[in-house]
């Protein structure tokens, strides 16, 4: 080894040894006789120290040194003069004796500090450099911490880790597959996997009883900040189960996560019905960390000759504490806020429930205050509080009003990020209709078994057929989802059937599996957490850009490497491709 330590090692009781460092400079500090360097590496860093009078030659050496220089120190530990108590190695400094510079740096392109001056765009072009500051690289010893918890969990209930192959077959539900090209198959392309969802079935008929993987997986759709194209999953599947099994043990997974990783005992997991979810907070993935649940108020609002109730399908209204001073420049920003045309309102209603108890709305014209009261009572509000209504068609009125709430729950404080509120999403519908298609589409996959007892509700309402699915909210970020599969070929064929694929089709694409299914094929379930949007919450961060070694833009490239590019077209002949642009 080049060095006997590292530079976040040394403390007052090393005093007196001889030792040797390498890393980068941090910075450097010329004090006329004397010249203090800060080494840096992984594990921390450590003050150099150079005298003039005792050895020249080193210390103009150290004064030629540059930021992000990787050098060799070798010295005697003694104890610092100005002690820094916020670090660690704080108490004591290296006496320096010998000096190598192992390479030379130019000038970063930005500051390698905690705090940069370096914009999203410049340090993903120099990746490997913004992986040198602390809160990246402390992103990534998290994102490490968590997945060897999750192997020690798994590995302690005789779960398998088994790797899957990354080149399949491309499939048509979901969302659009990466392709590749085979040279050896001309004409023909495998596709990425966007989850090993078939083949851990697969693995269940095969016996493996219980199977995980922390796996990439890859989706060609458009990007935000808890999208990237290819991110991982922990990948789960069991046999012999039912969905009570599946809750438990993935629950346990993540209050152990929460244990071990954040030091934070996650209470037991509260559970809601998709349909409750909906009702209260217009989301299948509420944040409860708060609550300002919706009421409805159709009951309350109709029928006062006010034409923007009286045409609504469905009223909702939300109390926001302590908001009844909110100026009119407040509320026209929060007017302005629903009008966006990402989420569409055409307007919003509001009443401030006075400190005297009285009750003033915009809308005084067609209600008075003996009816504005009723509002108050359906709503639960207390003066200084503020009631804001939208009204609308009940599945879009619902988006809107979840929109407002979470901005409100913002802009109130409560969506603190050191805060932790986990939920079971339960009892998803099967199917949705897409008025595009005009079709159903499986909310979830193809793959998942729908309610016993609603089963005979397929040939006459598929509509209302509830999935045995399940989902796990934390902070209002869906973090998981699975589901109990269907293990059986007769019912896997009519859940093909009602996606609109014929006999010949469904076989095409998924015949391997429903041919699987006739060889004793056991009960199954599963779930498949996102590892990175996980990462993102315990390291309280926004993105999930920043949990990810080397992640890709918003337009999917990775800057860095200049990827995707063309290639050349010899390439192109082999795999017999032409292309078009």
């Amino acid at each position: 080894m080049l060095r006997t330590t590292t530079c976040g090692a040394l403390s007052i009781n090393n005093l007196g040894e001889t030792v040797i460092l390498c890393g980068w400079v941090q910075k450097s500090r010329d004090l006329g006789g004397m010249t203090f360097i800060d080494i840096r590496d992984r594990y921390g860093i450590t003050q150099l120290v150079f005298n003039m009078d005792d050895n020249t030659e080193l210390c103009q050496t150290a004064r030629s040194l540059g930021r992000e220089f990787v050098i060799k120190a070798s010295g005697t530990v003694v104890e610092r003069s100005n002690k820094n108590l916020k670090m660690p190695t704080g108490e004591i400094e290296i006496k320096i004796t010998g000096l190598e510079i192992l390479n030379s740096s130019k000038i970063p392109p930005f500051m390698i500090d905690d705090e940069t001056d370096g914009g999203d765009d410049l340090r993903m072009k120099y990746r490997y450099l913004d992986l040198r500051r602390n809160p990246v690289r402390n992103n990534m010893v998290l994102r490490h911490r968590m997945a060897q918890s999750v192997r020690r969990y798994l590995d302690g209930l005789d779960f398998i880790e088994v790797e899957t192959p990354v080149l399949i077959k491309s499939t048509p539900e979901g969302a659009r597959d990466f392709v590749v090209p085979s040279r050896m198959n001309a004409g023909e392309f495998y596709a990425l996997p966007q989850s090993p969802q078939t083949f851990k079935q697969l693995l269940m008929v095969s016996g493996f009883d219980r199977y995980f993987q922390i796996v990439k997986c890859f989706r060609d759709e458009d990007l935000r900040a808890d999208r990237q194209p290819e991110f991982t999953q922990i990948d789960c599947e069991m046999s012999f189960v039912e969905q009570e099994d599946i809750l438990n043990t993935f629950e346990g997974l993540i209050r152990t996560l929460f244990k071990e990783v954040k030091h934070f005992d996650l209470p037991e997991v509260p559970r809601m019905q998709y349909a409750d979810a909906m009702r209260w907070y217009g989301s299948d993935k509420p944040d409860t960390r708060f609550e300002m649940r919706f009421t409805e108020l159709n009951e309350q609002v109709k029928g006062h000759n006010f034409p923007v109730f009286d045409q609504a399908e469905l009223i909702l209204g939300i109390s926001a504490k302590g908001c009844a001073h909110y100026t009119r420049k407040q509320m026209d920003e929060l007017t302005d806020f629903v009008k966006r045309p990402q989420i569409g309102a055409t307007g919003l209603i509001y009443a401030r429930h006075q400190e005297d108890g009285s009750i003033k709305s915009s809308v005084d014209k067609f209600y008075s205050e003996d009816v504005l009261k009723t509002w108050a009572e359906a709503l639960d509000s207390q003066p200084g509080d503020l009631l804001l209504l939208m009204a609308g068609t009940t599945d879009k009125v619902r988006k809107q009003m979840s929109e407002l709430r979470l901005e409100m729950g913002t802009r109130l404080g409560l969506r603190k990020k050191d805060v932790f509120s986990a939920l079971w999403v339960l009892d998803f519908p099967l199917l949705e209709w897409d008025e595009e298609t005009e079709r159903y589409h499986a909310m979830h996959h193809p793959f998942t078994s729908p309610k016993p007892e609603d089963i005979a509700l397929l040939d006459t309402d598929p509509g209302a057929v509830r999935a045995n699915a399940y989902d796990m909210v934390v902070n209002g970020t869906e973090i998981g989802g699975g589901s109990i599969r269907i293990h059986d070929r007769s019912l896997q064929a009519l859940m093909f059937k009602h996606l609109g694929f014929s006999t010949e089709e469904a076989q095409k694409q998924f015949g391997f599996l429903m041919d699987a299914f006739e060889f004793g094929a056991p009960p199954h379930g599963g779930i498949a957490f996102g590892f990175d949007r996980l990462c993102s919450i315990f390291a309280e961060l926004d993105s999930i850009r920043d949990v990810i070694a080397f992640p890709k833009n918003n337009s999917g490239r990775d800057v860095m490497i200049d990827s995707p590019s063309t290639i050349d077209d010899k390439q192109l002949k082999e795999l017999k491709i032409a292309s078009t642009l």
